[in-house]
């Protein structure tokens, strides 16, 4: 018997990172997390052990708009069932005593199952992927999580605002650093004003890099420029360019650099945010949380036409960093629970 168990959903890294922060918090306690791919790999990678068994689906990005949607919740539902059998077997062997999961249903759904506490974190309450006649499909999804949603203990939501019910609304659950931002910036040899380009743990934002650095000859600054194209993009970009690749500290890559182009999940953002980087957000067309994230920070799809303005600009904006303890109260909220 274990504990808890973190079950973090490896689509993206984003799950990962802010499970990550609050497992820091609570090394006291026996327990271990299961996700897959380069979230499975960045868990590792903290020190923490992790099951890597899950195999996520891939978005299909075009020119960076999301194609066949309706095909993509489709091999999410089929995603979640074989999700569903694994969580079974993994709760099975370790029986532990919390289960908490990062918009991971199908292990919430066999806790509930089993009669175990459940914690979830999300910042979604439902999704909003499909239009037309296929969308039927996804509003009995959604029923199912606002079903799973309301049997669960307690709901963490990585915002600001009122608790209701069930739901704790915590604030920006992010990663610290020990390290000044001098201190990185000596460490990563960052000498010029720098620019990084980060497009999170799939290739869906490839896009996203070449536009960008389609746009850097035309500043009329001398800056350097950080790509980190994460897990799933092996391609180099140029001589000029500094390809970091898959980074396990991309928080702080974001403190030590002077402007992030990215694209709009909601940890980048809350670590941007939090570290007082000047950023800019687009995201990917059709995907609705996405959207919805950049919208909140002003941003939509077509500023990525603007890109060489909004990068002069945010070139010359301070810094204004955002005081959070939300790993901290998310931490002390699981705690309890245990």
């Amino acid at each position: 018997m274990i504990d808890l168990e973190f079950f973090s959903s490896p689509i993206g890294l984003g799950h990962a990172t802010r499970d990550i922060a609050i497992a820091e918090k609570i090394r006291d306690h026996t327990f271990k997390f299961v996700s897959g791919s380069g979230a499975a790999k960045i868990i590792e990678n903290s020190k923490f052990n992790v099951e890597s068994i899950y195999n996520p689906p891939n978005f299909i990005v075009e020119n960076g708009s999301l194609k066949n949607p309706a095909r993509w919740l489709w091999n999410y539902f089929q995603y979640y069932k074989e999700c569903k059998k694994i969580s079974n077997r993994v709760i099975q062997n370790d029986n532990p005593n919390l289960i908490v999961s990062d918009e991971d249903f199908a292990s919430l759904t066999v806790g509930q199952e089993k009669k175990i506490p459940t914690v979830l974190i999300t910042d979604i309450l439902e999704t909003h992927f499909v239009k037309g006649f296929s969308s039927f499909i996804e509003k009995k999804m959604n029923k199912s999580m606002q079903s799973i949603i309301q049997k669960c203990d307690m709901v963490i939501i990585p915002e600001t605002g009122d608790d209701e019910g069930n739901i704790k609304r915590v604030g920006p659950i992010v990663r610290q650093t020990q390290s000044t931002r001098e201190e990185l910036r000596n460490k990563l040899s960052f000498e010029k004003k720098t620019i990084l380009i980060s497009i999170g743990g799939t290739d869906a934002g490839l896009f996203l890099i070449e536009k960008t650095l389609s746009i850097i000859p035309k500043l009329k600054q001398d800056v350097d420029v950080v790509v980190v194209s994460g897990p799933s993009v092996s391609k180099k970009f140029g001589k000029n360019i500094r390809n970091f690749g898959f980074v396990d500290n991309l928080h702080e890559v974001i403190f030590a650099s002077d402007v992030l182009v990215s694209l709009a999940g909601k940890s980048t953002i809350d670590e941007a945010k939090t570290y007082g980087t000047p950023s800019i957000f687009i995201p990917i067309k059709g995907h609705f949380e996405q959207e919805d994230n950049a919208r909140n920070e002003g941003y939509l799809f077509d500023d990525i036409f603007k890109l060489e303005e909004l990068i002069t600009k945010k070139l010359e904006q301070k810094r204004m960093p955002l005081e959070t303890n939300g790993a901290t109260v998310a931490s002390e909220l699981i705690q309890k629970m245990i």
